[in-house]
């Protein structure tokens, strides 16, 4: 969630004008109008709508970024476009009165601030949403309430649950990073000026992490540090949980880099098995669309980025205007950037159900500690490896390098990264496959499972899927982490019995890739992704409240009946062959490894 610049300029308070933007139509607006809601409570919203009488549809965005003191380019699309256009502060943001509370608050204002737009003399009645990030958050939360009046959302890099998307993760570890960096961007006291990002994120207890990044407690954190299991407080919001009443139209954005891309996934699959109206559109991009990745190209701009105003008045003239001619009926709900051969491709579901898991097993002759090592990747399991041990030392984490994190590169560095600086590390196994002979398709999620011990009643251990270049660069696709306690469910934690084998199943994203010919396909094991993730003390205590850091030895099986692998989802030759004219050359599965 990407802090807003503050736009200057005087407010006025319902001040009613007829404007204009140089070579544009003329629009009236109206600036910082209140709007109650259930608890007397007053947001405020500029209202943007086009110069003739009559009441029009409305396109909403409420935002804690600042809604601003006036239209923007953005917004004049729909104005001249026959929408009315409403900016609204969320509760406790800039003009907006009341107590910012991000976690449990618009649901019920999403609801209220629906009905006041609807009450208005220019409005038809019809609303529909757009935004990304916590705009697109906002958007979900209005949908839960099942409100007559929205008509259809175009939420983009939002996911659908607070408890894996904003401050933990599917495998039960804090996104520390991720929330530390907004809060202190967004939620800071007057005149606090925080300490350099890398140094906030090491403080100690993680509970009072916040004090450093904004200058105070908050409540949003304490309350998120008091529930770190995947319980009712974080069920009762939830869209996940609670997707049956998301009845609207739902069109989503997501990138492969982006934090919320599982989750948005997720939403799209549960809608379409409800039966509900549903598309996806995801690309090669980190949170923001626009941001580039400097020495990691996915082809041209103008190839990868998607204009969404095109598609969002479409979507709205077919849902909000009632205008079935808008959207063809016969256009696939599903659209995708392949990595690797740098296409666009229509599917009619994810994962595409043609892809088949494949199974990539840990071996090799020798320990696989660090690039050095003798990790090997395989189709067919070894018959009597050896295990992998290293030591996971909580005050030495392997560091986070690119990746799906969020939200602001200069401090938090985003997407495709050359992994090798984290790969020379003793604490991180690295397992490859020889060169490919052929290319070979990964689209869907990823999972690697592990058979494993550690010496901590507690622990983590992280997984990293990596596409490595004939030149050895090494390209990070998808990562994941599972915090050993939460191995069973996000709900009943229990610990290990140090010494004893568990089999360990990570979540480790999605994504839709070609490793290409020459290219091989790799695998990182570690215990720490810091600071995308918080560190494991290894002690077994509440891990937001512990000062102590202890290290802890791991083993990795991959022997006999313990064989660790890697999970991915192929996609078969000869349809993805069918599936498009420009796909290049592949071959069976079995193949496309070099023998070892």
């Amino acid at each position: 969630m990407v802090r807003r610049p503050v736009l200057l300029g005087a407010v006025a308070s319902g001040l009613l004008s007829a404007a204009s933007i140089e070579g544009q139509q003329h629009y009236f607006q109206q600036l910082d109008v209140g709007a109650a809601m259930r608890d007397g409570v007053i947001l405020r919203a500029n209202v943007f709508r086009p110069p003739s009488s009559g009441r029009f549809p409305t396109i909403l965005l409420r935002t804690p970024y600042n809604k601003g003191d006036g239209i923007t380019p953005n917004f004049t699309a729909f104005v001249d476009h026959g929408y009315a256009v409403v900016v609204q502060d969320v509760r406790g943001r800039y003009a907006s009165g009341g107590h910012f509370e991000p976690i449990d608050q618009e649901i019920a204002d999403g609801d209220d601030t629906l009905n006041w737009i609807a009450r208005q003399p220019w409005s038809d009645g019809r609303v529909g949403m757009y935004g990304g990030s916590y705009l697109g958050i906002a958007q979900w939360k209005a949908a839960l309430s099942d409100n007559p009046h929205l008509k259809a959302i175009f939420p983009y890099v939002s996911g659908d649950d607070d408890y894996r998307d904003r401050f933990y993760s599917p495998g039960g570890a804090m996104k520390l990073g991720h929330r530390l960096l907004w809060i202190s961007e967004n939620m800071r006291a007057s005149r606090y000026q925080p300490p350099d990002f890398r140094k906030f994120v090491l403080a100690l207890p993680v509970r009072q992490a916040d004090r450093f990044a904004s200058g105070s407690s908050l409540s949003m954190w304490q309350l998120a540090a008091d529930h770190p299991t995947y319980d009712q407080f974080w069920k009762r919001g939830s869209v996940r949980e609670h997707i049956d009443r998301v009845t609207v139209p739902v069109y989503s954005v997501a990138g492969w880099y982006d934090n919320y891309v599982e989750s948005d996934l997720d939403a799209f699959n549960a809608l379409r098995r409800l039966g509900r109206e549903a598309r996806i559109l995801i690309g090669p991009w980190p949170h923001v669309f626009s941001a580039e990745f400097a020495g990691a190209p996915f082809g041209s701009r103008k190839d990868t980025i998607v204009p969404l105003r095109p598609e969002q008045l479409k979507w709205f003239d077919r849902w909000v205007k009632d205008r079935p001619d808008a959207s063809a009926a016969s256009e696939h709900p599903v659209r995708l950037f392949v990595m690797g051969i740098n296409q666009w491709r229509d599917e009619d579901e994810w994962p595409p159900a043609r892809a088949h898991a494949v199974k990539f097993y840990f071996r090799g002759p020798g320990p696989a500690n660090s690039l050095a090592g003798s990790g090997e990747l395989g189709e067919k399991p070894g018959r009597a490896e050896p295990a992998d041990t290293f030591t996971y030392d909580p005050h030495n984490p392997a560091p986070t390098l690119g990746g799906a994190v969020c939200c602001d590169p200069r401090y938090f560095p985003w997407g495709p990264t050359d992994q090798r600086f984290v790969e020379k590390r003793g604490d991180v196994l690295v397992y490859s496959t020889p060169p490919l002979t052929s290319d070979l398709e990964a689209t869907g999620p990823v999972q690697v499972v592990l058979y494993a011990s550690s010496t901590a009643p507690d622990t983590d251990f992280t997984a990293k899927l990596v596409d490595v270049f004939p030149d050895g660069t090494a390209r990070n696709l998808t990562d994941g982490i599972l915090r050993t306690r939460y191995r069973d469910s996000l709900e009943s934690p229990k610990p290990m019995n140090p010494g004893s084998v568990y089999r360990l199943a990570i979540d480790a994203g999605v994504t839709s890739n070609v490793f290409r010919a020459g290219h091989r396909i790799r695998v990182e094991i570690s215990s720490s992704n810091f600071p995308r993730f918080d560190r494991n003390p290894n002690t077994g205590r509440a891990v937001a409240d512990d000062k102590e850091l202890r290290s802890a030895v791991q083993t990795v099986f991959r022997d006999h009946d313990r064989h660790s692998y890697l999970l991915l989802q192929v996609v078969p030759p000869a349809a993805a062959q069918l599936t498009s004219t420009h796909a290049p050359r592949y071959v069976p599965k079995r193949t496309a490894l070099t023998a070892r």
